[in-house]
């Protein structure tokens, strides 16, 4: 199909945080009176959607923004332990070289994002919407896009979790699924979302480069 601009989005989808979301996890719980869990429900939260799974931890609404930037604060401090997911980096860079725009829509801190990326990718992102909500990336998508001034049409939004294809839908823009991050491929198919991928490879293919 081909697109000329992908808005990615960072955690679970470029970079490999799902283990130590994991081990922060309950110590967040404990601080901000949520329910802890063990690693089988933490496992069985994956075939959930991001609002059951805040429901189920009885996370409080009016509490959200400020385990959002607790959260952030413990992934800046962890930055220089996160990787990104195999094929990513090759994959950033084959689709900067064939002229298809990179932006980066994230829960995470800009600067966070920016360090795990490293000074050889990090030039290769053409817009940054970081410091989302959790159910607020819709407003981000749009900002991008009209900074990129790229048609709607031409925009693929990729993430790994059903809260990055509902914005991305809210935004009237194409979703695609990444299965290697924190939801799991049956919810996130029964989503129906554009695309599904299973490697960063298939990104490229469905961006029209993989003869590059």
């Amino acid at each position: 199909m081909g697109y000329r601009l992908l808005i990615f989005d960072f955690d679970g989808t470029l970079a490999d945080s799902a283990q130590w979301f994991a081990c922060v996890l309950n110590d967040v719980a404990k601080r901000f009176g949520f329910r802890q869990i063990d690693l089988a429900e933490m496992a069985a939260l994956r075939g959930c959607s991001n609002r059951e799974i805040v429901s189920r931890l009885g996370v409080p609404t009016w509490k959200m923004p400020f385990i959002a930037a607790h959260f952030r604060a413990l992934a800046a401090e962890a930055a220089p332990s996160l990787q990104l997911f195999p094929g990513v980096g090759d994959m950033l860079r084959r689709l900067d070289a064939g002229g298809v725009k990179i932006a980066v829509v994230s829960s995470n801190a800009e600067a966070t994002v920016r360090q795990v990326l490293g000074p050889d990718l990090v030039g290769l992102i053409a817009h940054y919407g970081c410091g989302a909500s959790v159910f607020g990336k819709a407003a981000k998508f749009r900002a991008v896009i009209r900074k990129s001034g790229v048609a709607e049409a031409d925009v693929l939004c990729v993430g790994d979790e059903v809260r990055d294809i509902e914005a991305a839908r809210k935004a009237h823009l194409a979703t695609g699924a990444v299965t290697w991050g924190y939801a799991t491929p049956e919810i996130l198919r029964a989503q129906r979302p554009s695309a599904v991928f299973e490697t960063p490879g298939d990104i490229l293919h469905e961006a029209g480069l993989c003869g590059i």
